[in-house]
């Protein structure tokens, strides 16, 4: 039995212009808003129309010809209006204003669309249109109403009322519903849904496609043995169809014709996989449909050829949150009102991009809808929650937009179907704009292609070619692929290097993707969903072969080249530890003296780079084994550099160490020697002779030394005694003049005590030697 609550108006007092006249519904008499919360069950009231005396003008200055004073009513959001006779439309204007609960204030004149177009076919044994109907108008909830109706001629249909429906809170226990009907989330014909429970959220921004869904399961069917029918023979396409509307119909609800006989679900076998990846679907109960309002069990067709897309009219200021109850509240206006078996589109969309099943039977099955009268057969309804046909209307979101691509690539791929292309579709008796025959659509269509409506509103029709493309995509193999980069390694040649995590990535591929399957050594190791476009990996100790393969929804696989990736925990080792040692070259005028830092790293695998990290930041090449520097006299740094495998690997040595100048007049002499002065020597004066043996012996502790000379065209040469050793015979003999040159260095590994004694070795025609001192690392 349908629920619904008839109150004459009978009682309702004529009013001056001047004044408002309030009924009150099921609650006391107060122009205030009602504070009860709406009821857990939704529902539907009405209230009857009356004539409006003469003299009360319509929002276009016409007589208005039925109307309802200003009246608080029970709690709803969503209204229309309707009258006895089915086969009769209304010639003219509704128009409606509503009080909101929460501000209490009353809205401006809205209009609604004088006649539903959106209509079940013609002898659809379960949608039987028991009563004509405008389209269903979301006004959000809502405890007050004025009505008027404008008639063009001197009549409108008996029986006119407003239908008030409160879509509840959804908070219902689900029913078993009769004829093997649906319990919980698992629909008829045995299809069980990819369900997303929760209510969505409002996005702070206009969310991108890929960016937040969740990967949908396949639904796990139960197949039976008889086989799925085999539609009726249809005629050839028309080469040319035939879209040419004739005039504006009327709704003609009385069966005229038998539509083509669809089979049970009983008759079903298990649904076929689609060429498109299927969509996240939120289920009816995630919305809350209330299956006790269904009694038949769902019509099936053969398949499904065409998708029609709808607008469901109303506001477009919706908050994502109240999708479900705007989806509850057409539903209940589809079975109370117009006296459908369930809720007419097979799917609905919100502005957020979120997909909700709409009518009961399985989303992968061809259930027959009430949307696009004469076509339903054959077809599937997809609407778009809102209105996008006036001037001020937003355009559809992005994220909407991608979603109808989604699910419509989808539904057409489970009959193998191009989102791109053409079908046939045959209607069976006159719909107002067709006559019997058969007519090519597109695939994917608006409502307007095949009724005489406005509908999906023009900014949702102009988008329609990009929807197509964009399903397309999603039904399109994958045949090659490869990665764009793997992160967290270090390519060398070929070859990949990591500490043993990387992340592979690669570009969006918007195909009939089932899955991608990571490969390691031949093995799966992860399996990202079919929008993704990365996967962390942990790969041990060794060599591997990495391989990304794209599996897709018919079987077939796209595999990427191999890429070869060495995981190496292994750090670099410093086989001769960092240390300081004097350098040759000039001491500057403030002090500076020459040093180098030497060492010798190796590597398992190979050393890739080489760094000083202080007192400086220098990148060296990586077979580097010292570095040339200089150091104030007496400042302590510390001397560290870094090696780096190709896998990031890092090892550092370092060594805190100072360098000193220890002058001239230090030195222990023997023999001959003269001391001069100028601004060019270290300190401003310098020890020379041309004595043959003498001597001058400095006595240090340090483990790097270096002898400071005056170098000219005519000095000459002397003998290096290291602790009493000698060690070397020095020439001085230079090209030109030079200052406070080192000229040979020493180092130890260690720190010692040292003696370092020059001996003038007499060289004929230029015996002269001149010291300035030497330089040592502490």
């Amino acid at each position: 039995m349908k629920r619904r609550m008839i109150v004459a108006l009978s009682t309702v007092v004529p009013v001056a212009a001047a004044a408002v006249a309030f009924v009150v519904v099921g609650g006391p008499s107060s122009t205030a808003a009602p504070a009860a919360q709406p009821p857990a069950p939704g529902q539907v009231n009405t209230l009857a129309l009356r004539d409006v005396p003469s003299g009360q003008s319509g929002g276009s200055g016409k007589q208005v010809v039925k109307g309802l004073p200003a009246a608080t009513t029970k709690p709803f959001s969503l209204l229309g209006v309707s009258w006895d006779n089915a086969r009769e439309a209304i010639d003219g204007a509704v128009e409606v204003r509503t009080r909101g609960t929460a501000s209490g204030t009353w809205s401006s004149w809205r209009p609604v669309e004088a006649e539903s177009d959106d209509l079940p076919d013609v002898g659809s044994t379960t949608d039987r249109q028991t009563r004509g109907a405008t389209a269903p108008l979301w006004v959000g909830p809502s405890n007050g109403v004025e009505v008027r109706v404008t008639g063009k001629g001197a009549t409108l249909p008996r029986g006119l009322r407003v239908e008030l429906v409160d879509p509840g809170n959804g908070k219902r226990k689900t029913g078993v519903r009769a004829a093997g009907g649906q319990l919980g989330d698992v629909t008829l014909a045995g299809a069980v849904s990819t369900t997303e429970p929760d209510a969505p959220s409002e996005p702070a921004s206009e969310p991108s496609p890929s960016a937040g869904d969740v990967a949908p399961v396949e639904p796990a069917t139960t197949p039976v043995s008889t086989p799925t029918p085999t539609p009726p023979a249809s005629p050839s396409p028309s080469s040319t169809p035939k879209t040419t509307p004739s005039a504006t119909p009327k709704a003609t609800a009385t069966p005229k014709a038998t539509p083509t006989e669809a089979p049970t679900a009983k008759a079903l076998a298990a649904a076929p996989a689609s060429t498109a990846p299927r969509p996240t679907i939120k289920t009816r109960a995630s919305w809350g449909a209330d299956e006790k309002l269904v009694t038949d069990p769902p019509e099936y067709a053969p398949t499904v050829k065409a998708v029609f897309v709808h607008h469901t009219d109303g506001v477009n200021t919706y908050s994502c949150s109240e999708s479900p109850s705007i989806i509850r509240g057409i539903m209940l206006y589809h079975v109370e009102t117009n006296g459908w078996n369930d809720i007419g589109y097979n799917f609905l969309v919100d502005k957020c991009g979120t997909i909700f099943e709409g009518r009961a039977g399985g989303v992968d099955r061809p259930v027959i809808g009430a949307h696009t009268l004469g076509f339903n057969t054959s077809s599937t309804g997809i609407a778009l929650l809102g209105s996008f046909d006036k001037a001020s209307d937003p355009a559809p979101t992005k994220a909407a937009l991608d979603a109808i691509a989604k699910v419509a690539a989808w539904k057409l791929g489970l009959a193998g179907g191009n989102p791109t292309g053409t079908t046939p579709m045959t209607i069976t008796a006159d719909n107002g704009k067709y006559k019997p025959g058969t007519y090519t659509f597109n695939t994917i269509s608006g409502h307007r292609d095949g009724y005489a409506t406005a509908c999906p509103g023009t900014k949702l029709y102009a988008a329609l070619p990009g929807i197509r493309t964009t399903a397309k995509t999603w039904t399109t193999p994958v045949t090659s692929i490869a990665l764009s980069g793997i992160t967290g390694a270090t390519k060398v040649g070929s070859t990949y290097y990591t500490k043993g995590t990387i992340s592979l990535t690669w570009a969006a591929k918007q195909a009939a993707l089932s899955k991608y399957e990571v490969l390691v050594d031949g093995n799966i190791v992860s399996t990202p969903y079919n929008l993704a476009t990365s996967a962390g990996v942990t790969l041990a100790t060794g060599s591997h072969k990495v391989q990304l393969r794209a599996v897709n929804i018919n079987g077939t696989t796209a595999t990427s080249p191999t890429y070869t990736v060495v995981t190496d925990k292994t750090a670099p080792t410093f086989s001769t530890q960092a240390s300081l040692g004097i350098s040759s070259g000039t001491v500057g005028a403030t002090g500076t003296i020459p040093v180098g830092l030497r060492w010798k790293a190796t590597d398992n695998v190979s050393v890739q780079s080489m760094k000083i990290a202080s007192p400086s930041k220098v990148t060296l090449a990586a077979t580097a084994t010292s570095w040339a520097s200089t150091s104030k006299n007496l400042a302590w740094n510390v001397w560290s550099v870094s090696a780096s495998d190709a896998a990031g690997n890092t090892k550092t040595s370092s060594v805190t160490q100072s360098a000193a100048l220890l002058y001239e007049s230090n030195a222990k002499r023997v023999g001959t020697w003269k001391t001069t002065t100028s601004t060019s020597y270290l300190g401003g004066s310098i020890l020379y002779s041309t004595a043959k043996t003498a001597s001058a012996t400095y006595t240090f502790t340090g483990r790097s030394v270096g002898l400071i000379v005056k170098r000219a065209t005519n000095t000459g040469a002397f003998d290096v005694y290291v602790d009493g050793v000698k060690t070397a015979t020095v020439d001085t003999k230079a090209s030109g003049t030079s200052y406070r040159n080192i000229i040979w260095t020493k180092s130890w590994t260690t720190s010692a005590k040292h003696t370092i004694k020059i001996v003038v070795a007499g060289t004929a025609t230029r015996p002269t030697v001149a010291t300035d001192g030497i330089a040592y690392v502490k």
